[in-house]
Formats: C-alpha cells, sequence, structure tokens
C-alpha cells in the first residue's frame, strides 16, 4: 500500500487537506509504528489491533502440580511446564502454535531487539534483506524441533491452525492471537488463562514490545472524488478514533485499544478488572522504547514470505533438513522475492 503511489491518500495529508486533528501521539507507539511513514506521519488509520500472547490451560497446570496463577515467563519455564504437564499426562498436547513465523520468528525478533531484516525491517528502503538465520533465530528453532521430537510441542499447521486445540482445552499451552480472546470466552469449558510472551533470558534481560497484527484503513483516490467526500471519510477516521468508540470495539472484539485514551478509558469502566488478563496484551505493546528491530515489519510481498519460512520449517520438523539449513534457505528464497518487490515498485 505504501508503494502504491498516486492510488492512497495519506492520513497525513488526509488530515492536512480537510483540518482533520490527529495526533500520532495518541495511539500506542507499537500500533502507530507500523502505520507511519520513518518521519511520524501516519500513513494510514489504525483500526483493528491484536499482539501475540500466551494462552494456558490452568485445570492442565494444576493436574501437572504447577501454579495455574502463575504463567511460564521464560522460555527455559515453558519448556519444564511442558516436560511436566506430558509426564503427569495433564493434557493431549502439552505445547502448540498458530501463527509459526508470524509469533515464534517475528514477535521473537522483536521481543529480544533481534533484526528479522536489515534496515530496521525494511522501515528505512526496499533494499532490505532477511537476516533471520542468525544464531539467535536458529537456536530458537532448534527448541521448538527438539520439542516436537520428545512429544512437548505440536506444529498444528500454519496460520489459526492451533487455535482449535486451546479453545477446546486439548493443549495445555499455545501461543495466538490476543484477539483469539472473545472466542475462548463464549466457547472454552475450561479455567484459561492469558499471559506475556515468554524471553530468553540469555538474550535479553527485560523483553521489549511486541508487534502487531491485524489491519488499518487506507483512504483510496479516484479521478472523480470530490472534497467533501474526503471530509466525510475524514470525519469518520475521526469518529473511530474517539476514545468511547475505541474502548467499545475493544470489548466486543477481543482486539486492543489503539489509543492511550481508549486503554485509560477501559481501565476507569472497571473493564480490566472483571476481565483479567485483558491488559496484557496493551501493556506488552506499550513496554520499552520502540527500536529499529520493535515496530513492525515493512517487507513487500510479507505474505509469501511467511509461506516460504513455513515450507521450510515444515520439512525441518519432518526431519529434512536441520533447524540452520532451514533458516538458511528461506533467508535465500525469501531475499529474491524481497528483490522481485523492489524493482517491481520502482518501475
Amino acid at each position: 500500500m505504501l508503494a502504491a503511489g498516486k492510488a492512497v491518500k495519506p492520513v497525513w495529508e488526509l488530515a492536512k487537506e480537510t483540518g482533520l486533528a490527529i495526533d500520532p501521539a495518541a495511539y500506542i507507539p507499537a500500533v502507530r509504528g507500523y502505520y507511519s511513514l520513518t518521519d511520524g506521519r501516519m500513513a494510514s488509520m489504525p483500526f483493528h489491533s491484536s499482539t501475540a500472547v500466551m494462552w494456558y490451560n490452568k485445570d492442565a497446570f494444576r493436574k501437572a502440580g504447577l501454579d495455574p496463577d502463575k504463567a511460564p515467563a521464560t522460555w527455559q519455564e515453558v519448556r519444564k511446564a511442558a516436560d511436566a504437564i506430558k509426564a503427569k499426562d495433564a493434557a493431549p498436547v502439552p505445547m502448540t502454535t498458530s501463527w509459526p513465523t508470524w509469533i515464534q520468528l517475528e514477535q521473537y525478533s522483536a521481543l529480544h531487539n533481534l533484526p528479522f531484516a536489515t534496515k530496521s525491517d525494511g522501515f528505512d528502503g526496499l533494499d532490505a534483506e532477511l537476516v533471520f538465520n542468525s544464531k539467535a533465530h536458529v537456536k530458537h528453532v532448534e527448541r521448538l524441533l527438539t520439542m516436537a521430537k520428545d512429544g512437548t510441542f505440536k506444529y498444528a499447521g500454519r496460520d489459526t491452525a492451533g487455535d482449535p486445540l486451546i479453545v477446546s482445552g486439548e493443549a495445555a499451552i499455545s501461543f495466538g492471537s490476543s484477539s483469539m480472546r472473545a472466542n475462548l470466552v463464549k466457547s472454552a469449558k475450561y479455567d484459561w488463562g492469558e499471559a506475556t510472551l515468554p524471553y530468553d533470558p540469555e538474550l535479553i534481560k527485560t523483553p521489549e514490545n511486541s508487534i502487531i497484527g491485524g489491519a488499518s484503513l487506507w483512504v483510496m483516490t479516484a479521478p472523480n472524488r470530490t472534497p467533501e467526500e474526503y471530509k466525510a471519510v475524514a470525519e469518520f477516521l475521526r469518529y473511530i478514533g474517539k476514545p468511547e468508540v475505541d474502548a467499545v470495539w475493544s470489548q466486543k472484539t477481543g482486539y486492543v485499544p489503539v489509543t492511550f485514551a481508549g486503554y485509560t478509558l477501559l481501565k476507569q469502566q472497571g473493564y480490566y478488572t472483571a476481565n483479567a488478563g485483558a491488559d496484557i496484551p496493551v501493556e506488552q505493546l506499550a513496554r520499552g522504547t520502540l527500536t529499529p528491530n520493535t515496530r513492525g515489519l515493512r517487507l513487500g510481498r510479507l505474505p509469501e514470505i511467511r509461506n516460504i519460512i513455513q515450507e521450510e520449517l515444515e520439512k525441518a520438523l519432518q526431519g529434512g533438513q536441520t533447524a540452520q539449513q532451514a533458516m538458511d534457505v528461506a533467508v535465500t528464497r525469501g531475499n529474491k522475492v524481497l528483490k522481485e518487490f523492489a524493482r517491481a515498485a520502482r518501475t
């Protein structure tokens, strides 16, 4: 969308033309950063945003002799918990994950302040190159492969394939979108909990912010678009950015409030007191200070690159290659995609 040229009217430009009062500082940094230019001007309007969290089955934790009110905070603790769950047969699946590339590589990179790609993860230019085949990334992939072999981790498939395992209670630990809360509230028949993503203290003492998923709203142009129509669009964007609208949207859908004011209003209304853990995604997104490695990714044809990573990861899970080989091949194939996108974007 950023490379779409005149087909898109950036939000900062719409605001200037229509007098729309939009303050980027009103938005949670990890949210606005994803949709802004490097100088801070907002290109699109944040709308439904989520991040990744850890969901866990408290009943399974009790059965395994684990504290149901103390979720594992580090990857070392996650492995110990998974081992205990397997040993006590507390759940059919000790651990799984949804969105394997988004959570186990992209989010992992942000939490540990590791570059996923050069050029500030693509924010600083189209000539970015993937670098998630580093020693730290490979070590984490090796951890997942080892856990898969010993039966403490089940690869359920791509994208949301792991979600049903945690909703049904079959999995004791799962990593997924924070927006799944609404589904768990409606469908889960067991005592469940929500926690921040685990980190590796060997890499970082205090984890950085996670990055967002979800989507934003883009203003499209057309040959006969009138100033009145743009004013109407601006008014709509102003409306959805109001704290009360942001708060209601978050409550009804499970997505996070994208503004600080919406978050504050939810706290004042007692929503987070009545819904334990619902504030965890916001706190995880807002912690620390944004770095070139924690704003998110700005890489052309990213869905295609994710599929490449999943293909190589699946081959490794089947014993066809090592973690290092999987990441090396994925980086090589992914960089070819990035170069093709860059060529097309410059023409």
